[in-house]
């Protein structure tokens, strides 16, 4: 079917460690199998686009494309063999697959020539998606909270239950106060985790973790972090959960955890230097392993959020966020480099 809308304006990966140029393109000129086309109302960043713009996986080999994948947004029009949503429905915009179909990815125009995209992507005014990357929402539910559900919020609580197995009263560690680290605190509140050890090297970082529920919060200031967080979780902790992929504090989290404790990584590290660690623990009951967004279903986890927001039993709404327009994302981005509180959402 054609599109009710040719032209989108999107900020384009051009070239990798460079700034997003933010330009006109050009919409495919109908859906194909399993396609979706949205309108984009929110977009989150979230870590991984600093990677992408960054290349740490190695070259892009994709270049020009497009990025972004939470986020929120109304439906305009549906490929044949959409049956998990409808048009006029709200929905999250999530990487992770969900329900239906995972159509090819679309393939833009820019300036003549191709520009390409994966099965979501969100800095762009519309777009066109799988329909596995969009789950529908009520539609009296906060599009600006929406975007907090494709990727931040659902990894940590995917993380707590699905990766650490957190049990009521095990101790938790969550090393960075990010979006998803204060997602974490919540999460980890919300299964009954005591005690809630969140560190950072952000004082206002720190104050919003106290507000999401940690119990206790230390600056990454250069003192014997493992000595306090020994004292105050008796011993080791029964889960370090780290966030920054800073080699160091990969390293740093494994080696205090408990001789039985999950480590479980969910920032990704540099090719180099890589982390160190010594094996021999992991054949005496120690964990280490990395997380693949939470292990997250978004078709199951999307509406099971929404109802605990609803119920007041998860405060989506006291993440800290900032909202940027799409035509200042680089200083977004920027933003997020820095460690700004909470997450950075771009109104499109």
């Amino acid at each position: 079917m054609s599109l009710p809308v040719s032209h989108a304006v999107a900020a384009i990966l051009h070239e990798s460690k460079q700034p997003l140029i933010v330009d006109e393109i050009e919409l495919p000129e109908e859906l194909s199998f399993g396609q979706v086309l949205v309108q984009v109302h929110f977009s989150g960043i979230c870590g991984a686009q600093i990677n992408e713009i960054d290349a740490v996986k190695g070259p892009d080999k994709f270049l020009p494309h497009l990025l972004g994948h939470e986020g929120s947004a109304t439906v305009l029009a549906v490929g044949a063999g959409v049956k998990h949503v409808q048009v006029g429905d709200h929905a999250v915009m999530h990487w992770r697959p969900g329900a239906g179909l995972q159509a090819d990815p679309p393939t833009y125009q820019w300036r003549g020539r191709p520009l390409n995209a994966g099965w979501v992507t969100t800095f762009n005014t519309h777009a066109v998606v799988s329909e596995n990357r969009v789950t529908p929402i009520p539609s009296d539910f906060d599009l600006t909270l929406a975007p907090l559900l494709g990727c931040s919020v659902t990894t940590a609580f995917g993380v707590i239950s699905n990766d650490a197995h957190v049990k009521p009263g095990e101790s938790v560690v969550i090393v960075g106060a990010g979006g998803v680290g204060l997602a974490l605190v919540q999460a980890a509140a919300a299964v009954s985790a005591y005690p809630i050890v969140t560190i950072d090297i952000g004082e206002e970082k720190l104050r919003a973790a106290e507000k999401l529920g940690a119990s206790h919060t230390f600056m990454n200031d250069g003192q014997d972090l493992a000595a306090r967080v020994r004292k105050v979780c008796g011993g080791g902790p029964d889960v370090i959960i780290e966030t920054t992929g800073v080699p160091s504090l990969i390293e740093w989290a494994y080696e205090s955890s408990a001789k039985d404790g999950r480590t479980i990584l969910v920032g990704v590290p540099p090719k180099d230097p890589k982390p160190a660690i010594h094996t021999l623990p992991l054949h005496f009951d120690k964990v280490l392993t990395g997380s693949h967004g939470g292990d997250s279903k978004p078709a199951y986890d999307i509406p099971r959020l929404i109802r605990l927001t609803q119920a007041s039993r998860l405060h989506l709404g006291e993440i800290p966020t900032k909202v940027w327009p799409l035509s200042k994302i680089n200083e977004a981005l920027l933003a997020l480099r820095e460690g700004c509180v909470g997450r950075q959402l771009i109104q499109m």
